[in-house]
């Protein structure tokens, strides 16, 4: 079983710029790759940005050139952190950390509000 603890999100003024981190521990050899989702009110949870074990990476259109995801590996854990820039009303949702193992199975952190408003 893999353990999530994310961190980051809060509240983010139009233009500025959001960090979110997620440090999975345990099963770390199982997990093929790690990522974002969001889900904003009304809406279906939608992928935002996902890093493979062999760091290729996936990005939805509305964030691409605004979004970078990165992976660091311990021997215990792997980090994955999301770095948004010019963030506008449209990015503000729950942000839910995801993990997918080898066999398809997959785990989601709790989530962290991010509210995008001057």
């Amino acid at each position: 079983q893999v353990q999530l603890v994310e961190s980051g999100g809060g509240l983010v003024q139009p233009g500025g710029s959001l960090r979110l981190s997620c440090a999975a521990s345990g099963r770390v050899g199982q997990i093929y790759a790690m990522g974002w989702h969001r889900q904003a009110p009304g809406k279906e949870r939608e992928l935002v940005a996902q890093i493979t074990r062999d760091d290729t990476t996936t990005y939805a259109d509305s964030v691409k050139g605004r979004a970078t995801i990165s992976k660091d590996n311990t021997r215990s854990t792997v980090t994955v952190v999301l770095q948004m820039n010019n963030l506008n009303p449209e990015d503000a949702a729950v942000y839910y950390c995801n993990v997918v193992e080898y066999g398809a199975r997959m785990t989601w952190g709790q989530g962290t509000q991010v509210t995008v408003s001057s």
